[in-house]
This record gives C-alpha cells, structure tokens and sequence, in this order.
C-alpha cells in the first residue's frame, strides 16, 4: 500500500506539476531524470501548441478580416512566444497557470478588432480595401503580439520538460506532439472545422495536465472564451479548406449589400421562373455569384439585370464559333461553366480546388450545372490540372480566380500565386487548338493591374490580347488562329486599343519564381515594412529583456539553424506546390513530411558518437543542388519522377539540417535556452521569407546557405558543443 501511494505521489509530481524542472542546473544528458510520464506530458504539450497554433491561424480571418493576408504573422508570433517561453524554462516562474487567461485575452482583443478594415496600398491589389490608417497597423502589431503572449505558458512548460529528459530524447516526444498536431488538425479542418471544438479539445488536454485542485479559475474563463469563440462566427457559416463562407441572396447587380445569411434555398430553385441569384462571401466580403445565366428563366427586370450580368462570361463565345470543348479553371458557383454550355459546347472540365464551393453550387445555383452531364468537375488546383490536362481545348478560361487569402500559413503567397504566372499562362494557351482561345477575367481596379495582366499574356502568347473593360473589370482573349473581329463594345464593356507608350510599359510580370500578381513591382510594400520592422524590434527587444545578457556562440548557433530551418520550410512548400498544386493537402503532407525527416534525423543523432563539422558538406551539397537545378526542368518530368524528387531530393537538406541540430543539441548543458534560441531564429526567418517579394523566391535559398553558414561559424567557435 506505502509503494502504490508513493507511486500516485511520483505521478502526480511529474505529470501535472507545472513546476517541473527548475532546478537551477540542467542535468547532464546521462544522467537526466526521465520520470515515467515527462515524455507523454511533452508530446501533448506540443500537440496542444501546434494544434492551437493552426487553429487560431484558421479562425483569426474569419474574425478579423486583414488578419486573412497576413496569416504567416501568426505563425511567426507563434513561434516567438514559444521560443520566449522556453526561455524561461530555468526560472522560477510559473506561467502554465496563466494560460487560460492569455488565451482569453488574445480572443477578446481580435473580437474588439472586428470591424477593422484591410488597409490599402499603392504597391499592392487587396480587395475591398480601405484608406491606410495607423489602427489598421497598430491592429495587426496587437494581433501579433497577443498571440504571442498565448505560446509564453506553453513555452516555459515545454522548456521545464526539457530540462527533465535528455535532451534528444526530450526533442523526439516534441517532435511526435508537433506532427500528431500537423496531422490530426489537418483532418480536423477538411472533414469538418469548428472552432468550438478545436477550443475543446485545446481546453480538455490542458486540464488534464493540471490538478483538478486547481480548475478552479481556468473551468470558468475556459467557459467564456468557448462562448466568445463560438458567438463570434455566423451560425449559418460553413468552413471550407480555404475560407469562412456564408452566402446571401443577391440584393443587387453588382452590390455588396449584406442580406442575413442561408442554409438552404428555396425548395423549386430549380424550376421557378425569376429565380434569385445568391452572393457568396468569404471572410465578410463578397467572393463570387451563384446562380443561373439562362435567359430563358427570366422576366422583366431581372432578365434586363441577367442581360447584364452575363456579359462579362460571354464575351469568347463572341469571337468565334465551335466551342465544343472547354476548360474553367476557377469554376467556382458555375457561370463560367453555364454559359460555355449555353454556348454550345459540349464538354466542359470544371476546376475548383475549394470542394464547399461546388457543393453550394449544386445547392443554390438555378441552372444546376455541376450535374449536368456534359460537365466534369475536378476538385484540384487549376496549375496541377494544366500540367496533367489533354491538349485540343477550344477555350481555356481563368475565370475570376482572384484570391482573397494566402495559400500556406508559412507562406506569403496568395491562394493563386501560381496560377497567374506567365508560365501558367504559356501551359495553359499550349493546351489550345489550332483555332482556340485563352481567356482570362479579372477585376483589375488598379490601371498598373490590368496593364500587368496584359503584358503576362502578352509574353505568354507571343502576341498582345484582345482588352475589354468595364467598371474594373477585364477580359483579356488571346486567340491562336482565326477568329471573328472584336466588336468595338459588347453591352457595358468597351474594345480598349492600349497606346504605344503603354505597350512598352508594363510592370514586371509575374513568374514562377516571382508569383506576386498583386504588387506593382519587385519592392516590399511599405506597410509591410512598417509592420514587420515594428514586430521585429518588439520580438529582439523581448528577448534582450528576457535574457539579460548577450547571445552567446551557442545560441547564434541554434538561432541560425532556426533562421535557415523556417526559410527551407517555407521554399520546400513552395516548391510541392508548384510541382503538385497549392491544395490544403499538399501543404499538410509537406509539413508533416518534414516533421518526419526532423525526427529520423534525430533518432540517427541519437546513435552517432559526436558532433561532426562535416556534417554540413552533405547539407550545403543538397542545398546547392536545389537551387541550381531550375524548377521548371522538375514541372516537365512525368508525375512519378516529380513525385520522386519531392520525396527523396527536397527533403535532404531537412534532414542533414536535423541531424546537425540533434547531435549538437545532444551536448547542450542548458537545451530549454538552447530551443528557444532555435525558435527565435524561426521568428527570424519568417520575417525574412518576405523578401522574397523583391528577390524572388529562389534567391532564398541563397540566404538558406547564409543561414547555415552562419551557424556553422558559431559551431566552429564552439567547443563544447562539438564534443560528445
């Protein structure tokens, strides 16, 4: 009986205390206690830190809407926080006690952030943006930093822990946490997303690390912050993989009137006369129409509204005839599809990589077209579908793609970033039979915008397009052989013959390797540099004020290998995305591929004698070999051949990159500081990966060479590291 109490008591101790640890020196490797659940209590710790890292990611847009283009800023916040936490790890502090109120605090300042509007920029597209204004910037510095302060109490406790294991043995239970996290969250948010119970299951776990003793105060703010979280959203939204989404029923020809929003559509859409169009928004603003284009539906003035509307999708079908086979990429509610088939053709591929919004289109559009048996809709990324696609198109049409958010929390990016690149375009017009045309759509309020897109499809086809307008929006057809004359006007929009100076004029293209459709120039935008300097000051001051003391050869060491890790990170995503399709599942499985190399790494660092130098010769050997070899050479392999240089050539550096990390980390007599170092540098890449927006995404491999570099100038100063 004596034996089983003292157990319960050791358990206790281990498993719940949140001062586990704080002996003022590190244990050294050998001889570090490893009690029986310090390891499980790890992984979840980690689990809860990445799982709620991606949940706030996903959530904070649907709250605050300029949160949607800046998401990769709550990443980095993220990191800081846990890299100050963890530095904290040999104090006496004790912050996991004080989470469930950092937690509540961060969601009540994003709920009092609500209304808060994008700020515009001469240098970037953003849609439904307002005038600058210093709240909108002082908005974004509080998110950051709000954030942040949630990873403290998670930090510290994941710094405790290491300090009670070896260290290896210590990193391989946060690495487990972390990919558990990547994983299951990824399922979470394509099968069925909801803060509520992403919340939950945060809040369940952290009590179970805690004695129910002390419930006390986190039961009840836990309590309010579930009912702010839920209360936040509209009941009526739905979450795809890409977006908050409600939908509306349309007040106007092109209004952004709000009207409460639907569930569900009236019972005979199908067969009514003058049946309603629905407006689709996402994160609060409006995203695209449903409904049908047939004219033969309609009466009176909503046939003069429909008349209208459906201007801006017939225009191709103006210019020629025989149409009979059609690609849409960016099909979306369906118009693009409706009135190819309106038109005559007789096979149209539908591409959407949004699966929601082809299930709310089969609901709340008229016309049905999503079953009609001519149409074959391919849920994928439209940049995957032209690589894969058979040519002998009649019309390929990028159809409205514009993006209102970012493709990878880890990147800056748009969701179309690699559809409007002139190699997109040059795929996509290569797909074109003798007589076919390419046709893309957009809303370009911006002159330098609509002037960028024609000088992409421009270098594209070899020739200039044909340029309609009207009220911000274009629609550029380039055909490839004959064609009908081009109409002086086609109802509201207007045959528009650029000048000559405006031929010699356009803004730099966008490419494969500079995908920023949305900036005028190769140049960071200036609030970008605002918000990012400003975030960087507040993040190295933090760490000044935490530390006391200067960074040492050690933590340089660890910080860069944190710098060039987040940056390699960042580029590898990049890459499987241009190779396979910016898809949520692409980026999940990148992640957690990555995840996985990290801890092969490891479990290999744990059975090597030392520290070696030249561990990096293999690691600088990889790193060259991607950046040397062009990415466009790897687009125009077979599928398995890309598929094998994505799983056995990218990851490489990764992992040489890891084993450094873990046979270095192996020797450290202080590993809580050591890690927060290292998450201090990802702090650091992050904010570097934007200047990508004036080097090119390439180049930044470059400074991921420097990076590594660098830590390897500080392992060399570094003795004790070195030794085992």
């Amino acid at each position: 009986m004596r034996l089983r109490h003292a157990d319960l008591a050791f358990r206790r101790r281990v498993f719940y205390s949140p001062t586990i640890g704080v002996a003022s020196k590190s244990p050294a490797p050998e001889q570090a206690t490893t009690g029986q659940w310090t390891g499980p209590r790890l992984f979840v710790v980690s689990f809860i830190a990445l799982f709620l890292e991606l949940m706030l990611i996903r959530w904070a847009p649907s709250v605050v809407r300029l949160v949607a283009y800046y998401a990769n800023l709550m990443l980095i916040s993220s990191f800081l926080g846990l890299g100050l936490g963890a530095m904290t790890g040999e104090r006496k502090w004790k912050l996991f006690g004080w989470f469930p109120a950092a937690l509540a605090a961060s969601v009540g300042f994003l709920l009092l952030c609500e209304f808060e509007v994008l700020p515009g920029s001469g240098a970037e597209a953003r849609f439904y943006a307002d005038a600058p204004r210093l709240t909108s910037y002082l908005v974004l510095i509080g998110v950051f930093a709000a954030n942040a302060i949630v990873f403290v109490p998670l930090g510290q406790q994941i710094g405790i822990l290491f300090r009670s294991l070896a260290p290896l043995r210590a990193y391989a239970w946060d690495l487990g946490g972390s990919l558990a996290g990547t994983v299951l969250f990824g399922v979470f948010s394509f099968t069925r997303f909801s803060p509520g119970i992403g919340m939950i299951v945060v809040m369940v776990l952290y009590l179970l690390l805690v004695e129910r003793r002390a419930w006390r105060w986190p039961v009840p703010i836990f309590a309010l912050t579930l009912w702010a979280v839920v209360h936040a959203n509209d009941p009526a939204a739905i979450w795809s993989p890409y977006y908050y989404i409600t939908i509306t029923e349309r007040t106007g020809v092109m209004t952004g009137n709000r009207a409460p929003s639907l569930t569900e559509p009236p019972p005979n859409l199908r067969t009514m006369t003058n049946p309603p169009s629905f407006q689709v928004h996402v994160n609060h603003d409006f995203y695209q129409f449903h409904g049908t284009l047939n004219l033969e539906r309609y009466t009176g003035e909503d046939l003069l509204q429909i008349t209208q509307h459906r201007q801006q999708y017939e225009l191709p079908y103006v210019l020629g005839q025989g149409r009979d086979r059609v690609a849409v990429l960016g099909a979306g509610g369906g118009q693009d599809v409706e009135m190819a088939l309106l038109a005559g053709s007789k096979k149209v591929d539908a591409i959407e990589i949004d699966p929601v919004l082809v299930k709310l289109s089969r609901r709340f559009n008229a016309s049905g077209v999503y079953d009609d048996p001519r149409v074959n809709v391919i849920v994928d990324d439209g940049r995957a579908f032209l690589r894969s696609a058979r040519p002998g198109y009649d019309v390929v049409v990028f159809g409205w793609l514009d993006s209102q958010a970012l493709f990878s929390y880890m990147s800056n990016l748009r969701l179309d970033g690699y559809i409007y690149t002139v190699e997109s375009l040059r795929t996509a017009y290569g797909l074109l039979n003798d007589d076919g045309v390419l046709v893309l759509s957009f809303m370009a309020q911006q002159k330098w915008l609509a002037l960028k897109l024609i000088g992409m499809m421009t270098e594209a086809t070899g020739k200039p397009p044909i340029v309609y307008s009207s009220l911000g929006q274009i629609v550029l057809c380039s055909p490839r052989g004959r064609h009908a004359p081009p109409p002086q006007t086609f109802g509201r929009f207007e045959h528009i013959v650029l000048e000559q100076t405006e031929l010699g004029s356009f803004p730099p293209p966008a490419t494969d390797d500079w995908p920023y459709l949305y900036l005028g120039g190769r140049s960071l935008p200036s609030d970008y540099a605002i918000v990012i300097s400003a975030l960087l000051v507040l993040s190295l001051a933090s760490v000044l004020a935490l530390r006391g003391r200067g960074m040492g050869s050690g933590d340089m060491h660890f910080l860069f290998l944190g710098l060039g890790f987040l940056l390699l990170e960042t580029k590898s995503i990049g890459d499987c995305s241009l190779y396979f399709g910016a898809t949520w599942l692409v980026t999940t499985i990148v992640v957690g591929g990555i995840l996985l190399m990290v801890l092969a790494a490891n479990l290999i660092g744990m059975r090597l004698a030392r520290a070696s130098l030249w561990h990096y010769a293999p690691l600088f050997a990889s790193l060259l070999l991607l950046y040397f070899v062009p990415r466009n050479a790897i687009l125009s392999l077979p599928f398995i051949q890309r598929l094998a240089w994505s799983l056995l050539i990218v990851p490489l550096p990764v992992f040489f990159a890891g084993l450094i990390f873990s046979t270095t980390f192996r020797t450290s007599s202080a590993p809580a500081m050591l890690f927060g170092a290292n998450l201090i540098g990802a702090t650091v890449g992050g904010f570097a990966e934007y200047l990508g927006m004036v080097s090119g995404t390439s180049s930044l491999m470059l400074l991921v060479v420097a990076a590594y570099g660098a830590s390897l100038l500080f392992l060399s100063r570094n003795k004790a590291l070195q030794c085992a």
